[in-house]
This record gives C-alpha cells, sequence and structure tokens, in this order.
C-alpha cells in the first residue's frame, strides 16, 4: 500500500503540473466548477421557497441531499480521472507498456493522477454538509457512521461502474460516450430519488444504482433506511465490485495491442 501511495503521488504531481501549464485556462476551470455547484444551488433554493416541499423534505433536507451528491459525485472524478485518459493509451500503444510495467495495470489505470482542480467542489460540498447538516433535526452516532459507511459504498459503486468503463475500452477503445453515459446517470441523483415515480425510481435505485449512491446515505443520516435495505446497499456494491473486476480481467484477456 504504501508503495502504490507513494506512486500514486508521483503521478498527481505530473498531472498537476499539466493543469497549470496554463494558468488561465485552470482558473476558468475552477470557476466554471464553482459557478456550476452554486447555480443548481441556487436554482433548489428558489423551488423549495416557492413549494415549500420537495417529495416531502423541507430545504435544508434538500440541500443536504445536493451537497452529499457533489461530494459522492466529485470523489471519483478526483481519484479516478486516469480513466478520462485511458482511450489515448489503448489507441496509441502506451497501454502495451502499462502490462509490462512491475505495477497493478488496473492501478495505473484508475489512480494515475488525480486531478487538484476538483479539491475546490470536494472543500465546498463539506463545508455545505456541515452547515445543512445542523439544519436537519437530530443526529445520532450511529447515523453519522451509517453515512460515512453509505458514502464509502457508494464510492465502490462508481469504482465498479469505472473498471466496467476501462473494460469496454480495452475491448472496443470506447470511453469517452460511456463514461458520460454514467455521468448523466448520476446526474439524477442530485435530487432525492422520491421525485421520480415508478418503475423508474426503482431502476436508478436497484439497477442502475444511483440511488444507493447518492440518496440513501443521506436517508440513513435522517434514520430513514430500515436495517435490511442498507445490508442490500452493501451487497449491491460487492456484486457491482465483483463482476467489474471479473470483466476487467475478461477484457484484458482479449486485449489486442496497438500492433495486432
Amino acid at each position: 500500500m504504501k508503495r502504490y501511495f507513494v506512486i500514486w503521488l508521483k503521478l498527481t504531481g505530473i498531472t498537476t503540473q499539466i493543469a497549470f501549464q496554463s494558468r488561465f485556462g485552470a482558473i476558468v476551470f475552477l470557476l466554471g466548477k464553482i459557478l456550476r455547484f452554486a447555480f443548481f444551488l441556487f436554482f433548489l433554493v428558489l423551488v423549495t421557497q416557492k413549494t415549500q416541499l420537495i417529495a416531502g423534505y423541507t430545504t435544508w433536507q434538500i440541500l443536504f441531499f445536493y451537497a452529499t451528491f457533489n461530494l459522492i459525485d466529485t470523489l471519483p472524478q478526483f481519484f479516478l480521472r486516469e480513466v478520462y485518459r485511458f482511450r489515448w493509451q489503448v489507441v496509441s500503444g502506451h497501454f502495451d507498456t502499462i502490462l509490462t510495467r512491475p505495477i497493478s495495470p488496473l492501478f495505473r489505470s484508475l489512480f494515475g493522477g488525480s486531478d487538484v482542480l476538483d479539491i475546490s467542489i470536494l472543500f465546498l460540498s463539506i463545508i455545505f454538509i456541515f452547515i445543512a447538516g445542523s439544519h436537519i433535526g437530530q443526529i445520532t452516532g450511529i447515523q453519522i457512521l451509517l453515512y460515512i459507511m453509505l458514502i464509502i459504498n457508494a464510492f465502490i459503486i462508481a469504482l465498479a461502474f469505472h473498471i466496467t468503463v476501462l473494460g469496454m475500452g480495452i475491448l472496443t477503445t470506447e470511453v469517452d460516450n460511456t463514461i458520460m453515459l454514467y455521468r448523466d446517470l448520476t446526474q439524477m441523483g442530485r435530487v432525492p430519488i422520491d421525485v421520480y415515480l415508478e418503475p423508474l425510481r426503482g431502476l436508478i435505485t436497484f439497477i442502475i444504482p444511483v440511488g444507493i449512491m447518492m440518496t440513501f446515505p443521506v436517508k440513513a443520516m435522517m434514520g430513514l433506511l430500515s436495517p435490511e435495505t442498507i445490508v442490500i446497499s452493501f451487497a449491491i456494491a460487492a456484486v457491482f465490485l465483483l463482476l467489474s473486476l471479473q470483466f476487467w480481467n475478461y477484457s484484458l484477456k482479449h486485449y489486442a495491442s496497438a500492433s495486432s
């Protein structure tokens, strides 16, 4: 673990230098992220002030859902940014070099350098989680623990999605559209999944587990999840991760190098 942590730090340092080659571009990109966060936050405040409740939730509860969504949405982008660059590695043949190095190709393809520009959104999300969380009622230590565990569970599901995208990139050289499809699906979790009607709600909860990722941590914090539902959430994450790893191994066995 120490060795891979050092490798991750070095790779992150390299990607950070690349990101700040154009300081103006980095500032504009960072500003765009913050404005996007602020505009939708403002939109939610306006909507909840007019309607009082959204799917039975108050303004502060909706903001807590949104802040948690941004945290869970940004964490994979921060740590797994290399997935967005994976297609070039396959098409150019650079992935051949990765396979010959004494390092896990899966680790290199996932954690090949974090995007430090995402730190601002992570920081903003955590601030709003604390602010909104202080206005949603009495919270126990067990609820906080479940909230943290389900956020970790959400990251595992996101990790499984990204591993699946890598596997598809090896087999089809298509990464960009697939990862953007994942991003579009997760955007449905910016608000509680309770706003969607069945069967869509069930689809994005258990088949495409956006609800488990984005909504369940907040519901656990509010004491709205049963123990059975929490156990099912962890089980689904474990199954998704196992299936994605099996798909990755299958893809590696059928990988054709750039020279083929």
